[in-house]
Parts: C-alpha cells; sequence; structure tokens
C-alpha cells in the first residue's frame, strides 16, 4: 500500500486530518489502476481492444493533459517515455504496477516546469526585449509539435516570454488610455510592473505542480487512462466526487464565498452569498485576503495551514467541511495596510446556489389596447438532482413553475437551455412528459446493442400550447434530450446556435473501492464515471457528434470557435438506429417552421447586433486560421487601436439605440419574476427590472478594470438571443392562433 508522498507535510497532515478520520490507509493506487482497467474492459460501450495501440494513446493522453500547449516536455523527452512506456502500459494497468509509470512521468514534468520557471526567471532579467521585430507566437500550441530539444525549448520560451510582457505592457497602457478617456481611476497604478506580474505567474504555476500528493498523481493518471476511452469516461478522485455530487444537489456546506487565487499566491473574497454563513457572520468583506486557514477552528496558532500559492481546489476543501462545525480564517483586510492580518471564525452551513436553480418569468406585450401576449420563460441551468436522498429535483422544481405560469394564463413558452450541460437522464425523462403525451423521450442502447425505450410518465401533459427551446453549442447531453425529443414530436421550435454540443452518452459512476480485493484499503479509491450506453432521439438519429440542429438558427461567435463534441479527443460516432415503436409525432405543419424562419430572417438582416456579431465571427475565423501573433509593438498597438476604434464606435451606435429600444421597451414589456420561494409561499408576480443586477443571490468584488468597458447593457437585459427568441414565440402564437381561428371558420362552414 502507498501512503501519501508529502510534499508539504503541515498543510497536508491537516488537510487529513479534516477529510480522512476514520481510516489513515490510503488505497493503493497500483491496484486501483487495476481493477479500472479490468472495469474499463468489462462496462465500457465501445469494447475497445486492449493492446499495444491502446498503450500508445494512454500515453499521448497523459501528456497532453500534463503539457496541453506542447511547452515543457521535450520531444527528446516524449520520444523516451515512447520507447520505454509506449507499448506496455496496458499491460502493467492488469499488473498493478502502472503508478511507477505515472509518477516517474509526473516527476519529469515537474522537473521540467522548474527548469523552464528558472528559465522565464533568466529571461525576466536579461536585456530587455526588442519590440521592433517581425517575431510571432502561436495563439495555440495544442497541435504544435514539441520542441526538439533543449535548444529549441529555450528559443521557444524566448518567445513566449517576450510576448507574456508585452502582452501585459499593452494591457496597462489600454487600461491606463481608457482611464484618462473617461475620467477614472487607473486600475494599473498601483499594480506590479509587467516583468514581475509575469514571474509571479509562472511561480504560482511552478507552485501547483508542486504541490501534489500519490492521490493527486494518480487522479491525473488514471484520468488521462479512463478518457482514452472518450471524452466523458473519467476516473474521479474521492475529492472530485464530492465536487460532483454537491453540485448535483444544487448544495454544498462551507461559508458561502467566492475565491480566486492572485498571482502573488493569496486567495481572494470575490464574492459572498447573500445569507450565506459569511453574510450573517458579517466580518468578512468582499477583497479581503485569505493567507491562512484552520480547518478545525482549534485556535492554536501552530494549526492555521499556509494556504500561499496553494490551489483553489484545496483552499475549498479545507474552507468546507461538517454542518455546524466552525473554520478560522487568517485575512489581510481589503482596506488595512499592507501586512496587517485578524482571525475570523465563521461557522460552516448549507449554501443554495440559487443561481444553478430553475426560475421563471412572466413577460407581458402591450399595445395600444392594452395586453396582447402574455408569454412564460423558464431558465434551467442545469438537470440538477440529489441522487443520495432524492430532496432535490430540477423536475419538480419546472413543474412547480410551469404549473404556476398556467395559472397566470400564458399563451406561449421559451424554455431557455442554454449553457445548460446536463445532468440527470431520469430528470429528463420526467420533464419531457411535461409537455408531451405519454411516449418516448429517449432510446438507450447499452454495450450489447439491446435497445431500451424510457418512456415519459404516463398521463397527459402539463402545458400543450405554443413552445419554443433556446439552445447554444454548450447545450449538451440531457439538454439535447430534450430538445431532440421536442423537436422530434414537432412539440417545439429550436432557437439559436447552428447545433448544440452533440454528446449523446451515458455515464455511470462505479465505485472502485467496491472491486478492491477483500482486505485491501479502500480509503479515497476513487470513482471510475464510464461511458455505458450511447441514447437516441424517439426518431432514432444519435445526438452524438451532431447535436440537435436550430430550427431557426441564429448568428453566434461561437461558431467560429472549436465547441462540441466533434472536435474532442476518441469521440464516439454518430449513427442510427430504429425510430422508437410507438413514437406517433404530431403535424410539423403546426408550427410553422419556413414562415417563422422567414419571419425572422426579416428582422435579422435589420438588426445591427446581429450584424456586429456576423463580423465578429468573420474576423475571429480569419484569427483562428492564422494562428499567429505577432510580437512586433507597433503592429500589436495599431491592432489595439483599430479595435478600440471600431468598439467605440458601436458603443456610441448603441448607446442611441439602445435608448430608444428601452424607451419602447417601458411601453410594450412589463416582467415578473417567479422565483422556487414565490411559488412555495403563493406570493404574488413581483414585478422587476431584468436589468436589474441588484437582487443577484451573491455580492461580486467590483472590477475596476471590467468597469472601463463602456459597451451599454442590453435593453431591458435582454440579449439578442434571447430578445429574438421571444420574437419568434410571439409570432408562433399569432399563427396558431390564426390557424386555430381559421379551422374554426371552416368548420363553422362545412356545418352550414
Amino acid at each position: 500500500m502507498t501512503m501519501p508522498r508529502l510534499r508539504n507535510a503541515i498543510a497536508s497532515v491537516a488537510f487529513f486530518s479534516v477529510t480522512c478520520f476514520a481510516n489513515a490507509q490510503q488505497a493503493d493506487f497500483n491496484e486501483v489502476g487495476r481493477q479500472m482497467a479490468i472495469m474499463l474492459q468489462n462496462s465500457h460501450f465501445a469494447k475497445l481492444p486492449f493492446d499495444e495501440e491502446l498503450s500508445h494513446r494512454f500515453l499521448e493522453d497523459y501528456l497532453k493533459d500534463l503539457d496541453f500547449q506542447r511547452l515543457y516536455f521535450t520531444q527528446e523527452d516524449v520520444d523516451g517515455f515512447k520507447a520505454k512506456f509506449g507499448d506496455e502500459i496496458h499491460t502493467l494497468l492488469l499488473k498493478g504496477a502502472s503508478m511507477p509509470i505515472a509518477t516517474e512521468i509526473y516527476d519529469l514534468f515537474e522537473k521540467r516546469v522548474e527548469e523552464r520557471v528558472a528559465m522565464v526567471e533568466t529571461l525576466l532579467k536579461g536585456p530587455e526585449f526588442d519590440f521592433n521585430t517581425n517575431d510571432s507566437v502561436m495563439l495555440s500550441r495544442k497541435d504544435a509539435p514539441w520542441p526538439k530539444n533543449e535548444k529549441e525549448a529555450v528559443d521557444l520560451w524566448r518567445l513566449q516570454i517576450k510576448e507574456a510582457v508585452l502582452g501585459e505592457t499593452l494591457r496597462r497602457q489600454l487600461l491606463t488610455k481608457l482611464a484618462k478617456e473617461q475620467g477614472k481611476p487607473d486600475p494599473g497604478s498601483d499594480d506590479r510592473q509587467p516583468k514581475e506580474k509575469v514571474s509571479l505567474r509562472y511561480k504560482r504555476f511552478l507552485a501547483s505542480v508542486k504541490d501534489v500528493d500519490d492521490e493527486e498523481v494518480a487522479n491525473y493518471f488514471l484520468s488521462a487512462i479512463s478518457r482514452a476511452y472518450d471524452p466523458h469516461t473519467d476516473y474521479m478522485s474521492f475529492r472530485e466526487m464530492n465536487r460532483f455530487r454537491d453540485g448535483m444537489k444544487n448544495e454544498l456546506v462551507g461559508i458561502g464565498a467566492l475565491l480566486q487565487g492572485e498571482e502573488d499566491g493569496a486567495t481572494k473574497i470575490m464574492g459572498i452569498v447573500v445569507g450565506g454563513p459569511a453574510d450573517r457572520e458579517g466580518t468578512l468583506k468582499l477583497n479581503d485576503r485569505v493567507v491562512a486557514v484552520n480547518a478545525l477552528n482549534t485556535g492554536k496558532a501552530e494549526d492555521m495551514v499556509d494556504i500561499m500559492f496553494m490551489k483553489i481546489d484545496k483552499v475549498v476543501d479545507f474552507i468546507r467541511g461538517k454542518e455546524g462545525t466552525s473554520v478560522a480564517l487568517k485575512i489581510e483586510p481589503a482596506n488595512a495596510a499592507p501586512g496587517q492580518t485578524k482571525i475570523l471564525v465563521i461557522q460552516r452551513g448549507k449554501v443554495e446556489m440559487k443561481d444553478e436553480q430553475a426560475s421563471g418569468e412572466v413577460i407581458e406585450l402591450k399595445s395600444g389596447k392594452g395586453v396582447n401576449h402574455r408569454l412564460g420563460v423558464i431558465t434551467l441551468p442545469s438537470f440538477y438532482a440529489d441522487f443520495e436522498e432524492g430532496k432535490v429535483s430540477c423536475a419538480t422544481d419546472v413543474e412547480k413553475i410551469l404549473k404556476r405560469l398556467m395559472d397566470e394564463k400564458i399563451e406561449g413558452l421559451v424554455l431557455d437551455l442554454r449553457g445548460n450541460g446536463g445532468g440527470s437522464l431520469e430528470e429528463v425523462r420526467r420533464m419531457t412528459g411535461f409537455f408531451i403525451e405519454a411516449g418516448p423521450v429517449v432510446q438507450v442502447k447499452n454495450t450489447l446493442g439491446q435497445v431500451q425505450v424510457k418512456d415519459s410518465d404516463a398521463g397527459k401533459p402539463i402545458y400543450t400550447g405554443p413552445m419554443v427551446v433556446m439552445t447554444d453549442k454548450s447545450s449538451a447531453s440531457a439538454s439535447e434530450i430534450l430538445a431532440g425529443a421536442l423537436q422530434d414530436f414537432n412539440r417545439a421550435v429550436i432557437v439559436g446556435d447552428s447545433s448544440t454540443f452533440g454528446k449523446g452518452t451515458v455515464q455511470q459512476p462505479m465505485d472502485i473501492g467496491r472491486m478492491l480485493p477483500l482486505f485491501a484499503a479502500r480509503n479515497r479509491a476513487g470513482y471510475l464515471k464510464v461511458t455505458i450506453q450511447k441514447f437516441y432521439r424517439p426518431s432514432g438519429s444519435s445526438t452524438q457528434m451532431d447535436g440537435v440542429s436550430a430550427n431557426v438558427v441564429l448568428p453566434s461567435l461561437v461558431d467560429a470557435l472549436d465547441v462540441g463534441e466533434a472536435f474532442l479527443d476518441h469521440s464516439l460516432p454518430h449513427d442510427l438506429i430504429r425510430p422508437a415503436g410507438d413514437f406517433k409525432p404530431l403535424d410539423a405543419q403546426a408550427l410553422f417552421i419556413p414562415r417563422l424562419k422567414e419571419m425572422s430572417q426579416n428582422r435579422l438582416k435589420s438588426s445591427k447586433d446581429f450584424d456586429y456579431i456576423i463580423q465578429d465571427v468573420i474576423k475571429t475565423k480569419d484569427r483562428v486560421k492564422a494562428n499567429r501573433l505577432s510580437l512586433n509593438k507597433a503592429t500589436r498597438e495599431k491592432e489595439l487601436e483599430e479595435s478600440d476604434s471600431l468598439q467605440k464606435e458601436r458603443n456610441a451606435e448603441r448607446r442611441l439605440r439602445f435608448a430608444k429600444m428601452n424607451e419602447e421597451d417601458k411601453k410594450s414589456w412589463s416582467f415578473y419574476k417567479l422565483k422556487l420561494e414565490d411559488i412555495d409561499t403563493n406570493a404574488k408576480l413581483k414585478p422587476y427590472d431584468p436589468s436589474d443586477e441588484s437582487g443577484a443571490y451573491m455580492r461580486r468584488a467590483k472590477d475596476e478594470a471590467a468597469d472601463l468597458d463602456e459597451t451599454p447593457k442590453w435593453p431591458t437585459g435582454l440579449d439578442p438571443v434571447k430578445r429574438e427568441s421571444i420574437s419568434v414565440l410571439k409570432d408562433l402564437v399569432g399563427l396558431t392562433e390564426k390557424a386555430r381561428i381559421a379551422g374554426l371558420s371552416n368548420g363553422s362552414s362545412e356545418g352550414r
């Protein structure tokens, strides 16, 4: 059995005393790797041959995960690893002897990082960089070769650091210029010099690389092994699994503060949850800097653990703990003299992540004769659920909101799934039944090729009226099941990016500890989140790779970027199966899609905002294709000047146009917010201004640099995509009503 390789004895002992009272022995990660390899072979959907070819993929992915920009290792390093380990990782995994490989490679990576950071210091202390040359660097090195040898690495790093110093210099120049133009304080006036900032940036990275133990090295290595099967199969350490569960429940136990690592090593308070433990205690303030933590609040100075340069996830683990217990923080108050510190004690409590909960809106569209339409909006950030106790359910929350919207007599509904990366398959199955008759929601195929159809709950749908679903490239997995089913049934119009993400696979977390030998230590063995199934729409088409295509496509900057399943390594292919046996779609003509597309296109042609997006898409595509960044200061200053000039021109146009739109919106729009707590207390609808952010669940620190951005906010807080989606829904409501009236008229004529 292996014990943690302690890099920081005090911090690690304190950490394990908090998180691991029950068992000082840690699982043997050689045996964990062996069992994971067996589980992958037995359970993974793809059934890949466990051979030398897969072994090479294991190695390549581990190296890529450690050095994704290909800056630290050399080609000589990589060739050495391939010759030594390339053909045998799969064999050593099954022998329970893989961790020495993981450690040897990580140790060399750590050594290379130390060498490169030392090189950075030498370069920064050396002669001033010449920014009058025609040097350039690649914007992205993810597909670039590793430097051939140390000599080439030195040449590469000279350009990388030159770019870092130039970039920081230009950033400061721009902030100073904008501050002067706007008559505001210069946020860079008290900042460190560019070279010092670059130095600290790399020192923090080096500290994070060195601050690892055996569990973390195993995590890096076993994650690379699992993701070699497909992008969503993953090894999850004990720590990661706990964070995953908290995320799915939209609830955690902590102090309710948003943390950010600073370049000088401290951890800064960037947000405080309104009504959370820190907010109730009242002493912790925005921009305070945390420098040490006593996770057990023992009151002893020797138990206060220095967290300078510690990774944020570890800092978070120190601060979180059991409900009702206290944590002591050593902080540097934001407004105190440099070096002045004080100790705060905060009792931990449950913190609801309310910005991740479902919410609703009622929007009244008015004309000169009064209310013309009453529309509903449901925003669902994720398909969250509590897998352990079942107390949290997004389907239950959406059902509450939907029924309340029905009570408010809405004529149409927008379901906003933008940014929704998925979640519980059971929740999406239930939720789809709110909008369709009992029938197939999704088909699931297992490793044996067997197909199971998952139906919505029996009974009548809650809402049968006109419906629009908003999606984008980050709508994935469960979002694609819901959007795909509603599209297949011709139940809703999909509006947004050209397609969704394209994740059409199902993962199941498996406890590796349960698979270990009878008397082996199981503590912190971790979990394998393995792809066991592919899912298919009721029509038989997989969402894998292709995603769900929008019926009404809106211009999006994401179209210029490599976003989606198709751009991930080792993605499973798209395929088709038979339509579900009882799949009976509604009449597609009832959605009036050709007419809706035509009406939307007419609006887009006259939309300045979407025109700006199209212009930016073209420029971004050219920039990504060129993949070069000049290191000539005059060239970069010219580019920045042109960009700043264009932005000012757009902002001037927007200010005039947005002012008119805001006035028009006040006359023709009314907004009412629906939060879950309002529904639970049966509170009346509350008018609100979508552009007013004062009611946010978290108070955030002011970003003085961001404050210099004079881009006006969207009129009435409606971004162009949401505004256009509401317009599409309004069109759909109108066309549906006209068709209904026409149908009644035709029926009366026939009756006569």
